[in-house]
């Protein structure tokens, strides 16, 4: 009798003894991601360790993420708004600002492909969110990871896990999402253009820039000083030309491990208990819808640009106006060389990409400064 009460407790306290059907399907989740990002290729710097995330705290009796556990310590670096920063100084190390320098115009491109955050904010205030929830799901549509993980912090952290999760999934998944709206929306023949070179920017405008853009953050938004601040910082290390060993390291080695760790976090919010739930189903599909839709007024926009100029500016571009940096960009590079072999698009659509990110830094600074949101 003994050795059978033993065997019940051994089986008791094994993780399959407490699976739930909600369990399952999270994990289903979680392997679907690490075969998105090894299979196809989409992103795998974000979608592995998020899968991993994902599985890990899925599987009960692990307390891995119960307070004391490594997964719980992990995630201190989003809940004190530690890795968006450093995720922002790795990025600002590996951008060149030159192409947005060299063609302002491509800020309007930035601009119209914002269009999603709107609509996924009156979308969610028409389903009962409160307006700071409603704003938090909202940036989703701007396509930066980051900036959403803050701004849900500030304005709604009881839905961070979910906004998070659609964010960074929706970015990995742009390869798949942006290229069905572009080949709907751009003829065949303004998929075709090849643009011309782009002019050259100095080096002393380069170094300029970011401490220009530190100031007017600094002045006019403060309350998203912490990421531009960084982002900045990174890239006059990138340009000043004496750093060269650290903004390699800063760029490189340093934005993996933080990407890592930041998708890891991510992937521990998705548990069966925080997504078992019709909320979490609404910020998903707003997030998709505000993707969707900053993609297509993008492109829309560059159309609008492409007849403006006779015909000098690719459309293809206008879908990279949001801030996934800089996956956006490149999704517009592959899908205009399907149509052009010779059409190196990756440089141009980098000026409406940066200025995307800029774009949903206001657009989130001006959120969190007419929400009385403070640092």
């Amino acid at each position: 009798m003994d050795i059978i009460r033993m065997i019940q407790a051994m089986g008791s306290g094994t993780g399959i003894a407490n699976f739930t059907p909600a369990n399952i399907i999270m994990l289903s989740f979680g392997v679907l991601f690490i075969w998105f990002g090894i299979k196809k290729k989409y992103e795998p710097f974000l979608l592995v360790p998020l899968g991993i995330g994902c599985i890990l705290v899925n599987i009960p009796g692990t307390g891995l993420d119960a307070p004391g556990g490594l997964l719980y310590f992990n995630y201190q670096g989003i809940t004190h708004v530690i890795y968006p920063p450093l995720i922002f100084l790795g990025v600002g190390a590996m951008t060149d600002f030159g192409p947005l320098i060299a063609n302002p115009s491509t800020i309007l491109l930035g601009a119209a492909a914002h269009l999603g955050i709107f609509i996924a904010l009156v979308g969610a205030s028409i389903l009962g969110f409160h307006i700071n929830e409603a704003c938090a799901i909202g940036i989703i549509g701007g396509a930066d990871g980051p900036m959403a993980i803050y701004v849900a912090t500030k304005l709604a952290p009881h839905l961070l896990g979910p906004i998070a999760v659609a964010a960074y999934s929706y970015m990995a998944l742009l390869p798949l999402i942006q290229p069905p709206i572009m080949k709907l929306l751009v003829p065949l023949e303004e998929r075709k253009i090849a643009m011309e070179k782009m002019k050259p920017v100095s080096r002393r405008a380069k170094i300029v820039f970011p401490v220009v853009m530190i100031f007017v953050v600094l002045i006019l938004l403060p309350p998203i000083a912490p990421l531009i601040s960084c982002l900045m910082l990174g890239n006059l290390i990138r340009e000043c030309g004496v750093m060269e060993r650290v903004s390699a390291t800063i760029g490189g080695p340093f934005l993996d491990i933080i990407t890592t760790f930041i998708a890891i976090a991510i992937g521990t919010t998705m548990s069966a208990t925080n997504f078992a739930n019709m909320e979490t189903l609404k910020i998903v599909i707003l997030g998709l819808i505000a993707f969707c839709t900053g993609s297509a007024s993008g492109v829309l926009w560059a159309r609008f640009m492409c007849w403006m100029s006779k015909g000098k500016i690719n459309p293809l571009i206008g879908s990279a106006g949001i801030a996934a940096v800089p996956m956006a960009a490149r999704v517009s590079h592959n899908v205009g060389l399907l149509y052009n072999k010779r059409n190196y698009l990756i440089m141009h659509a980098m000026g409406p990409n940066l200025a995307g990110v800029l774009g949903t830094a206001v657009a989130g600074g001006i959120m969190l400064t007419l929400l009385g949101v403070k640092l």
